[in-house]
């Protein structure tokens, strides 16, 4: 049996054990990247550990230790509230303005996974608050990031269309663009009318009612008492009126903590979309420089960091580095290349696209399997920018699996939620776009010829 196959047997006894045993998949992973790293690849703990996530480590600590602050001061309660107030108390609204706003800061130029940060922590509270299904809150960030991932001054899209450039291959930067815009915008009119859009609409305006505290903790201070006494309103529920009110009894106000918070998230935007900072690195100093300032709120913050979503993350990507490591992953993109009839050779490679995708960077994954393509479309067979399209569409839509960075920003910063169910309902979403997704892309993009 081939190292490659051994590799790939491996992986799948890791998903068996994580899902009939609750054992965390990542400490499973760790310990297949060390045996079959030192036992079948013959790497030593620096070649195990060239595949270790450390950026991504970096991010999902960052981003969910200053969101555990603002949490905990009430910042994210303020601007949920704010949000509502500014689509007229419609909460149907909102998950179709987080695909948006997503969709506007990655077509500017930010990195997808640096938008996901930016808007899921605020997308997801939203949702906890007003009884949203985070899948469906979680899934619309993303799918709204990849709407405008390819757009021409985009970073995917301008690595993408280099990479047509450099291949000598025809391109269209418009058609690149449309193509994964609509394909989002479709899945994401799917997943409202699946996962709960349909009863939001039916909701109507609702009032903003004051932030439903934790469970034990006081009101914060600066808040005015929840109305009704000392019962507070569970969290995820809102009375529906005929109208929304513009000053709403409860609403949280803004101290100087909260003032702070804001300012520390705007200058998180600012630093990584104007001056291209890392995104991690710029939340964690913001939360130290909060922390000092107000030591109460953010006291149990770092407790709150998704240690656990950490562990996986890290380890079944340290795994995936594994594989890149000892030629894996081109062992059977190459195999797939190889095959005689171009439109199944076609499909088998956004599928591989797709796959590998779900656990590893897309742009890697495009950038390996554009020139793995090219071969067969020299010849002719196959329209270059619609297999092109396909291939973008494929490795970047399956973003929303929990193994992703984009997957796993959500998974970390979903509150008062089981984060093991949450992670399941991700996995298995993302497993259904990787099963139907490619074929459709094939369908609707390669066979008709486009380019």
């Amino acid at each position: 049996m081939s190292p490659e196959l051994i590799s790939i047997l491996v992986l799948v006894v890791v998903f068996v054990i994580a899902t009939t045993r609750s054992v965390n998949m990542g400490a499973l992973a760790f310990a297949a990247a060390f045996g079959v790293g030192e036992l079948v690849a013959d790497l030593d703990a620096d070649g195990i550990f060239a595949g270790f996530p450390g950026a991504l480590f970096v991010v999902l600590v960052g981003v969910t230790y200053l969101f555990a602050i603002a949490r905990a001061n009430g910042t994210t309660d303020w601007l949920v509230h704010a949000a509502i107030r500014l689509v007229r108390g419609r909460v149907a609204l909102i998950p179709w303005v987080m695909f948006a706003l997503t969709g506007a800061l990655t077509a500017i130029g930010a990195v997808s996974p640096a938008a996901v940060a930016i808007v899921a922590p605020i997308a997801l509270s939203f949702a906890a608050q007003y009884g949203i299904s985070p899948l469906l809150m979680g899934a619309m960030v993303v799918h709204g990031a990849q709407a405008g991932g390819f757009s021409p001054i985009s970073i995917y899209g301008t690595i993408v269309n280099g990479i047509v450039e450099r291949e000598h291959l025809p391109g269209n930067e418009v058609a690149l663009f449309l193509a994964s815009l609509f394909a989002n915008l479709a899945i994401a009119a799917v997943v409202f009318v699946l996962f709960g859009g349909r009863k939001l609409w039916a909701r109507g305006a609702q009032t903003v009612a004051g932030p439903a505290p934790q469970a034990g903790a006081a009101p914060a201070k600066g808040d005015p008492p929840t109305p009704g006494g000392t019962s507070a309103q569970p969290s995820g529920t809102a009375t529906a009126v005929a109208a929304p009110t513009d000053a709403p009894a409860g609403a949280v106000s803004l101290t100087p903590a909260r003032v702070a918070t804001l300012g520390a998230l705007v200058a998180l935007v600012v630093a990584v979309l104007a001056f291209d900072l890392d995104a991690g690195l710029t939340a964690i100093t913001l939360a130290v420089l909060l922390s000092t300032f107000w030591p109460e709120d953010s006291r149990k913050a770092v407790g709150q960091i998704a240690w656990s979503t950490v562990l996986l993350i890290c380890g079944v990507l340290t795994y995936v580095g594994v594989l890149d490591e000892m030629g894996t992953i081109k062992w059977a993109g190459e195999g797939v290349s190889g095959i005689g009839v171009p439109l199944l050779a076609a499909v088998l490679l956004c599928y591989i696209g797709a796959i590998v995708s779900a656990f590893a960077s897309s742009v890697g994954i495009m950038g390996a399997l554009i020139p793995l393509a090219v071969p067969f479309l020299v010849q002719g067979e196959i329209g270059a920018v619609g297999m092109i399209a396909a291939l973008a569409v494929s490795a970047t839509v399956v973003d929303v699996s929990p193994f992703s960075t984009n997957g796993a920003l959500v998974l970390a910063a979903a509150p008062e939620v089981d984060r093991e169910r949450f992670f399941r309902q991700l996995m298995v979403y993302g497993g259904v776009v990787v099963a139907v997704v490619p074929a459709v892309v094939w369908l609707v993009m390669v066979v008709p010829g486009f380019g």
